[in-house]
């Protein structure tokens, strides 16, 4: 594998870094070339504010390979064109062989959700301290514990353990099912897993499976009658025009567990339950909020 490193201004790069994908570029990366320094450029501010640009001053675009002449032809024939003026090729060289899974699963360690739970992927071992687990590894499902409005979801869970809490359970939109999982391993008598992506219901499906579990996995019109808790972490839009049909789901006396939820956006989903609910925010993490309701 060869990398071509290239500098370029902003107003160059997506220009450039398309010409490198139309020239076989195995993979294409855009940096910021003055990270590290003063004029490095952050380009986010809090969850689901737009950025005031949408690229650094100056980017470092790097592009892989398969050998050096493939790499020497893309750099000669983007230099000719029109738009490569202002940027500049910093090099090519060879890179060294890497285990590319091994680098990947690196990068995934285990999460403590509290003190004696963990989501772990199956190639670490389990915390000695971790008396409850899940092993799940990254895919194309949402939900590996990482994230804050999967990860209060599961504080939630956990804190309402036992005693027949939770129940029977309905997970919407379950993503790789982590949500569902932890119930069924938490004492819920039952747990359907539903979501509208096919994919999602395959993961969880196999998620079960492989922590010894028992959920129903299927789509949305799946679900039936009433459930003790009911849990949906996916984003405040749907969860607003989902509002009736969660509502109608939740037996009397039991819960509702909201996620994928902006701190800002707190008053507009309290404002779209209050005919059904009343919503409060009962825990708060990286600028996401977990909102609950007893009806």
């Amino acid at each position: 594998m060869v990398e071509l490193t290239l500098w370029c201004p902003q107003d160059q790069v997506e220009d450039v870094a398309d010409a490198l994908q139309a020239l076989d570029a195995q993979s294409v990366s855009v940096e910021d070339a003055d990270a590290l320094t003063d004029a490095e450029q952050a380009l986010f501010g809090e969850p689901g504010m737009v950025p005031q640009t949408i690229g650094w001053r100056h980017s470092t675009i790097k592009a892989l390979f398969a050998s050096e002449d493939s790499a020497r032809d893309a750099a000669r024939i983007v230099v000719a064109q029109d738009f490569f003026a202002g940027c500049t090729v910093k090099g090519i060289a060879a890179l060294a062989p890497q285990d590319w899974v091994r680098l990947t699963q690196s990068q995934f360690a285990p999460v403590a959700i509290e003190s004696d739970f963990w989501i772990v992927p199956t190639w670490h071992e389990p915390p000695p301290q971790a008396a409850h687990v899940i092993r799940l590894d990254p895919g194309l499902a949402f939900g590996t514990g990482t994230h804050p409005t999967t990860r209060m979801c599961l504080q939630w869970i956990a804190r309402n353990r036992g005693l027949g809490r939770l129940g029977r359970v309905l997970d919407y939109g379950c993503g790789s099912g982590i949500l569902a999982i932890a119930c069924a391993k938490f004492g819920a008598t039952a747990v359907d897993a539903l979501d509208i992506d096919p994919a999602a219901v395959t993961s969880a499906q196999g998620n079960a499976q492989a922590n010894g579990v028992r959920i129903a996995c299927g789509l949305p019109e799946e679900a039936r009658g009433q459930y003790q808790t009911v849990l949906a972490n996916i984003l405040a839009t749907p969860l607003k025009v989902l509002a009736p049909l969660l509502c109608a789901r939740v037996a009397v006396g039991g819960s509702l567990v909201l996620s994928g939820i902006l701190e800002r956006q707190a008053d507009e989903l309290m404002a779209a339950y209050t005919p059904h609910a009343v919503l409060e925010v009962s825990a708060s993490q990286d600028g996401w909020i977990l909102m609950t309701a007893r009806l």
